[in-house]
């Protein structure tokens, strides 16, 4: 299985960013976490400190399976502003197989910006919708459309992390890592029916 990327910039949201991490690594999904700075010390928005795995600049990222997103601020802007980000997200968005997911503040602040959601549907943090012109804005926690995984904020972050385990490895993978976790739906739906 190829390698997938949680990226990290200082602001970012912890929940978010430890939660799809540790779902993944569960599921058995090979996950780096990159440093867009030059420091694998990454401060998150309510200061907790976490050490990436790799800088982005000395990461090679070819044929990535995810690229993810966490939220918060200033981490999602942070994200957004990095050019070299930039681009590689436009590549990923016009590989035939590459994926992304993106959480809270950074559909609408990190994709919707660069133009990679449009005509996709979409959720993100409530007052960001507006920055993903011509994407389709849904009022749900979590939205699947086309190769993007989006989720709205950080109570989210659990069901989030499952949708990408199970765009990758399936249903009933989704649904062994949510039980082992002391999550009892019958599937990632009714795990969406039971948190709301």
């Amino acid at each position: 299985m190829k390698d997938s990327f949680v990226f990290l910039a200082d602001g970012f949201e912890e929940i978010e960013a430890i939660s799809v991490i540790d779902i993944l690594r569960r599921a058995g999904i090979p996950v780096k976490t990159v440093s867009i700075s030059a420091s694998l010390q990454v401060t998150g928005a309510h200061g907790i400190i976490v050490v990436a795995d790799v800088l982005y600049d000395s990461t090679l990222f070819t044929d990535a399976e995810w690229l993810i997103f966490p939220g918060g601020l200033p981490g999602a802007t942070n994200l957004y502003e990095f050019a070299p980000l930039q681009g590689l997200i436009h590549n990923q968005a016009n590989s035939e197989s590459g994926r992304m997911a993106a959480i809270c503040a950074a559909p609408g602040e990190v994709l919707g910006q660069l133009g990679v959601l449009k005509g996709e549907k979409f959720t993100c943090y409530p007052g960001f919708e507006g920055k993903a012109e011509g994407g389709i804005h849904e009022a749900a926690k979590v939205v699947v459309s086309g190769k993007y995984v989006t989720a709205n904020g950080p109570s989210s972050a659990t069901l989030w992390a499952l949708e990408i385990v199970k765009e990758t490895l399936g249903e009933s993978a989704a649904s062994e890592v949510a039980s082992g976790m002391l999550l009892y739906p019958k599937t990632t739906q009714d795990a969406v029916n039971m948190f709301g």
